[in-house]
């Protein structure tokens, strides 16, 4: 079996940090942003070969060695939170349910005061059997990657016959109390408007809060084409053939969600423009990936390497300082709709959602 090979983004530079860098208080970028949601990729690993995302012999994953220790993890976990002003931790992966660290990170996470609010996104293979354990460890919600409701769809989009675990992996979220349980979902090209109403239905019958994310050129064959993806104005459109939907009133904040009422409410329904309407000016998200690297933007050709300065014998001022200067520098936007934009070298298994 053949893996396709991935390029190294470039490493910044942490021996000396920019004047003007905060030293202290939230963590702030140039443009008055200020971070509070960290996403913590588990692992690169991934069990589903969705076709957006990887192709069907898979990647060249992260050697063992490369991936942050346990208490490497609780460390910046707990520099992140206690230091930096982090109140929202969301492990992702890959699979996030593929590391054998998962419930020690999340209790190591919802051990610290103060306790930041905890969440997972997940593909949901293994959830059904994990949801509880999960729970018990901390974990406050969970989002569970579900494209289609389709079976014959579910198995084209993700070269793999798990449709059923998913479903049940969902069921089992909700029996745990990790609510509210949100469905993410990435519409095929050919299928996607009408597996989006079919999808719509399904969360309304079950207590499920969709939201549906256009399709990002973050795949490894850098094969995405705009013309080719689904926009929110298509998944709006046909929506609207089956659902009333009014703008929802609450506030938005950083959200990525737009909602929208469904017929009259109190359901609603989320699609995330991250491409036709970016929501840049208002991220408050970091991101630190499997093998500590910090990325200020999902979009970053930089990363600043926190595993490297600790297993060198940095001590936390010196890598809270580190963290600082990469999020200070964070770019005004993912510039997706720029003439000279250049996907990142991870792809998004590598440096999670």
């Amino acid at each position: 079996m053949t893996v396709t090979a991935l390029g190294v983004p470039s490493i910044r530079s942490v021996t000396a940090i920019p004047d003007g860098v905060p030293a202290d208080g939230p963590l702030r970028d140039t443009f008055g942003r200020v971070a509070r949601d960290l996403r913590v990729s588990m692992t690169d690993r991934c069990n589903l070969r969705c076709t957006y995302c990887m192709p069907a012999e898979g990647l060249d994953w992260m050697d063992g060695d490369d991936i942050l220790r346990p208490d490497e993890l609780s460390r910046l976990l707990a520099i992140a939170v206690t230091r930096l002003g982090i109140t929202n931790v969301r492990f992702t992966g890959g699979e996030p349910l593929m590391s054998r660290n998962l419930e020690g990170a999340i209790a190591a996470a919802t051990a610290l005061s103060p306790r930041p609010q905890t969440a997972m996104t997940t593909n949901g293979i293994g959830l059904a059997r994990r949801a509880a354990g999960l729970k018990a460890a901390g974990l406050d919600r969970v989002n569970v990657s579900l494209d289609t409701v389709d079976a014959a769809h579910f198995a084209r989009i993700t070269r793999r016959d798990r449709l059923d675990d998913v479903i049940a992996g969902l069921a089992a979220a909700t029996a745990a109390g990790l609510a509210p349980v949100k469905v993410n979902a990435v519409l095929d090209p050919v299928t996607g408007l009408d597996d989006a109403v079919a999808l719509l239905r399904f969360c309304l019958d079950h207590g499920y809060q969709l939201r549906i994310i256009e399709q990002m050129p973050l795949d490894a064959g850098h094969s995405w084409r705009r013309d080719k993806a689904i926009d929110a104005g298509q998944i709006l459109g046909a929506l609207r053939e089956h659902f009333d939907l009014a703008p929802d009133t609450a506030p938005r904040g950083s959200a990525p969600a737009q909602l929208w009422r469904v017929d009259g409410g109190p359901d609603t329904v989320g699609v995330i423009a991250s491409v036709s309407s970016a929501f840049c000016s208002a991220c408050d998200r970091t991101r630190l990936t499997a093998d500590g690297q910090v990325r200020s933007c999902l979009f970053s050709r930089e990363e600043t390497d926190l595993k490297l300065l600790m297993r060198g014998g940095a001590d936390d001022d010196a890598i809270e300082a580190a963290w600082r200067a990469a999020m200070w520098a964070k770019p005004k936007g993912h510039g997706i709709n720029d003439p000279g934009f250049e996907q990142p070298t991870r792809p998004m298994s590598a440096i999670g959602g």
